[in-house]
């Protein structure tokens, strides 16, 4: 099964050098992006190995990482911001 990559880095290309500050200077935004990272890791190794589980289990963890991702998305754009207003 082809499986898209859901990391950070790859949906944010854009945000990186954001990512890496936050990841390593913000607690709430590491603890944050290490949940993001393990539940993608979950979620693409039951799809990649076509793993038997319930429809519904696998939904509920996709909705948890698009919840994941839409509070570091953002946490990145108010980084961001401070930042270009910092200038």
């Amino acid at each position: 099964m082809q499986v898209d990559h859901h990391d950070l880095h790859h949906e944010f290309p854009e945000l990186k050098d954001a990512i890496d500050v936050l990841k390593a200077g913000n607690t709430h935004f590491s603890r944050l992006y290490d949940s993001y990272h393990r539940l993608t890791g979950k979620v693409e190794n039951l799809e990649e190995h076509d793993m038997p589980v319930a429809d519904f289990t696998l939904e509920d963890m996709k909705k948890q990482r698009v919840k994941l991702k839409d509070e570091l998305y953002h946490m990145l754009l108010a980084y961001r911001a401070g930042q270009q207003a910092a200038r």
